[in-house]
């Protein structure tokens, strides 16, 4: 049996693809990990960040120090398994202290066969990503650091591979709405694309009384509109958007059939199917505290965000319209189409982990699928 004294000696590096070295402590799963290395800012939350799929072919380096003092629960999943490469943290709570954990996240990795790294200098990780850029880079307690920099030049790249068709379900699956006494309809049925489905999303929706179906990322326009729903709803999701003109062209058959929502890599889909591009943002945006100014009020929103790329400004079309701006480096956050009805938004108005100042957006969503 492992004891705690084993797990807090056990030796570990992160090694990033510039030949930084960062040494440290296993946790989880003794295993290598390789994917590239973003931070998160968010204070609360480790347990929805690694469900998260939007961090598939990621490791993720939250910049809060203590990291699994709550343990892990039954209800704060966003997906049915670690998406997560690896974690890395400047302490992991080996003792948790809440009543609804059910086990460390030690325990939870090594289930999971995830390996995470403690004891490093996460401020310098995030300090170097801000300066450099993001990277890829290998968790390993096996290699050497040039081992692992020689097997870490012979991985793809994050920007080449299609994360999505890792993470979408694997067939449709439905959700039926819960009605409240004396309602005997649904509101209305929304179908969802899978890109990379956070569970909050569906309970939100769910709660406003809305039969929900997911559908797979590769599901036709056609088998989308067979479904007969009201609105459809594009999910956020992990990796490059320009690997997935099969989504794109999808929205395309889709735009003025029925309303759409996207959110997160929904909002980019949406651009490039009316022309716009997208591009790489120098270490993205992972956080909880990202404030965006909606243009036509002028009001403030702090949001949530998980994503590495971003709509440019200058190729967006008469067709759509920009809606919300972040406020840290002036990067889209939200279109509209000006005569569809079609809306999308960069952040996660989810919010989980986050602030809720921007769930009034599936109200919104729910009014237009209505005809509101």
């Amino acid at each position: 049996m492992i004891g705690l004294l084993d797990i807090m000696t056990k030796k570990a590096i992160l090694v990033l693809e510039d030949g930084s070295v960062y040494k440290g402590y296993t946790f989880g799963a003794e295993a290598d990990a390789y994917g590239e290395v973003v931070f998160n800012t968010s204070m609360v939350g480790y347990q929805e960040m690694l469900t998260d799929p939007s961090y598939a072919g990621q490791i993720v380096v939250p910049t809060y120090p203590l990291i699994g003092n709550y343990g892990v629960n039954e209800q704060d999943f966003e997906s049915n398994k670690i998406q997560v490469k690896g974690f890395v943290v400047r302490e992991e709570c080996l003792e948790p202290n809440h009543y609804l954990s059910t086990k460390t996240i030690h325990e939870y990795f090594t289930e999971s066969s995830i390996p995470g790294i403690s004891g490093v200098d996460t401020r310098a990780i995030t300090r170097k990503l801000r300066s450099t850029g993001v990277m890829m880079g290998v968790i390993t307690s096996s290699k050497t650091p040039q081992q692992a920099l020689e097997q870490l030049q012979k991985v793809s790249s994050y920007s080449s591979t299609d994360y999505v068709k890792q993470v979408t379900t694997d067939a449709l699956y439905q959700w039926e709405a819960i009605l409240p006494e004396g309602v005997t309809e649904p509101l209305c049925k929304v179908a969802v694309l899978d890109c990379g489905l956070n569970y909050s999303i569906l309970h939100t929706i769910h709660g406003m009384g809305c039969t929900i179906t997911v559908v797979p990322c590769t599901t036709s326009a056609k088998d989308i509109l067979d479904l007969k729903p009201d609105g459809i709803l594009l999910s956020p999701g992990p990796g490059n958007p320009e690997n997935l003109d099969y989504i794109v062209d999808t929205i395309k058959q889709l735009a003025g059939k029925k309303p759409i929502m996207g959110i997160c890599l929904g909002n980019q889909l949406i651009a490039r199917a009316f022309g716009a591009k997208t591009f790489k943002l120098k270490f993205g945006h992972h956080g909880a505290n990202h404030p965006v100014r909606d243009t036509a009020t002028g009001q403030v929103y702090i949001t949530a965000q998980n994503h590495g790329y971003a709509v440019d400004p200058d190729s967006i079309k008469d067709s759509l319209e920009v809606t919300h701006i972040n406020l840290n480096d002036g990067t889209v956050e939200g279109l509209r189409h000006r005569e569809l009805p079609i809306f999308c938004i960069q952040y996660h108005s989810e919010a989980s982990p986050g602030p809720w100042d921007s769930t009034y957006l599936f109200k919104e969503f729910l009014e237009m699928v209505r005809g509101k």
